[in-house]
């Protein structure tokens, strides 16, 4: 288990003690959201930096009431954030990333009214899993001829 609940404010640590939210990090977060049915990690972000990520952590319960038996939540210490963040191509703090299966599905970032994130919600829970926005590398064909040109 990773034992970090006190560098996180009580909204978040709220999340753990009361909805069973388990901590994942970029070691345990793959086995996690391959846990079967549709699967929410919150990257809350630095609540200095972004204090909407307390707000989301608050919301998070009330889209859990919205949603019932829906979706699973975990939460990312702050300092796996970055590397989870990395690994599905998150760039906004606070973000929910949704999962289906252990397969990646998409994002809600930022704050948003609830009317959004309602939407946002629903809509996270009927799409098929798609490929996570991580930053591509660019391909070079080994036997191409070193022009600036693809033909």
């Amino acid at each position: 288990m990773i034992e970090t609940a006190e560098a996180h404010a009580p909204l978040i640590q709220r999340l753990v003690r009361d909805f069973g939210a388990p901590w994942v990090d970029e070691q345990t977060v793959a086995d996690w959201v391959a846990g079967g049915g549709d699967r929410v990690v919150l990257l809350a972000g630095d609540p200095v930096r972004f204090p909407e990520g307390v707000d989301v952590a608050a919301v998070l319960p009330e889209l859990m009431k919205a949603f019932p038996n829906r979706f699973s939540v975990a939460v990312v210490p702050r300092e796996s954030e970055d590397a989870v963040a990395r690994r599905y191509g998150s760039q906004r703090w606070p973000t929910l990333l949704f999962f289906r299966d252990g397969q990646y599905v998409t994002a809600i970032a930022g704050m948003q009214d609830w009317d959004v994130y309602l939407q946002g919600v629903a809509a996270a829970l009927a799409m098929p899993p798609s490929r996570p926005p991580t930053i591509g590398i660019p391909v070079v064909s080994q036997g191409g001829s070193g022009g600036t040109s693809c033909h």
